[in-house]
């Protein structure tokens, strides 16, 4: 998603939750845009459908009914994304959960009443368990892999072996148990799997690694097959 686009559905949540006008001003200090900016995001709104009420210097007011098109899912659809928000809640580390919170919040803020009553009161659950405490890594490890960057890990083998690691995260699996880091290992010179609870340390390298991380993966699942052909 571009900035712009995140900044719009900001502001397109910010006018839901609003039941008076609230001033231009007021709206593009808590975005950190421009006045002029925020003249612009009011009228992209208004383009794609929003029944946004309000002038520059009265304040603007969101009248109920405004639905993203994109947004209306089947039943099903909403069920699997009920269930999945709620799953990344109670297992991914707390950034991520406020994340998935959020997210459920604004699909259900754009709902008509009756399928929203029916999502909200649904009985799909996710148990909220997990065995211990998210590693404090996740988060950088998640933005590691989203930017693409070199990291510096400290890691503790199976038998509590540490040893200094330089490596280029590409995927990460959420199990019940743990989480498993998938990279590429320069100290090895191929792919290696990490467990988060066994870093013990880390720092950004500073640099980005050569390749994609959509090439890594590639690589990394022929790979995989090659060695199960083996």
């Amino acid at each position: 998603m571009t900035q712009r686009a995140t900044r719009l559905l900001q502001l397109l949540d910010d006018l839901r939750r609003r039941r008076r006008p609230v001033r231009g001003a007021q709206l593009a200090e808590q975005l950190g845009i421009s006045l002029r900016t925020l003249y612009r995001d009011i009228e992209a709104l208004r383009g794609q459908g929003a029944d946004i009420a309000g002038d520059p210097g009265i304040g603007y007011l969101l009248r109920p009914g405004f639905l993203l098109p994109p947004m209306m899912f089947s039943e099903e659809e909403l069920e699997a994304m009920v269930l999945g928000t709620r799953w990344v809640a109670s297992h991914a580390d707390p950034e991520l959960a406020v994340a998935a919170r959020g997210a459920m919040d604004r699909i259900l803020g754009i709902l008509p009443e009756a399928l929203r009553l029916q999502v909200e009161t649904g009985g799909l659950f996710a148990p909220d368990w997990c065995p211990k405490t998210p590693e404090p890594w996740l988060p950088t490890l998640r933005r590691a892999i989203r930017e693409q960057r070199v990291l510096h890990l400290a890691y503790a083998d199976a038998g509590d072996r540490v040893s200094q690691r330089t490596v280029w995260p590409f995927a990460m699996a959420f199990l019940d148990d743990r989480r498993l880091l998938a990279a590429w290992c320069e100290l090895r010179g191929d792919f290696r799997h990490f467990r988060a609870d066994r870093v013990l340390g880390l720092e950004d390298a500073g640099r980005h690694y050569p390749q994609t991380r959509h090439g890594l993966l590639q690589r990394w699942r022929e790979h995989a097959r090659i060695r199960q052909r083996d």
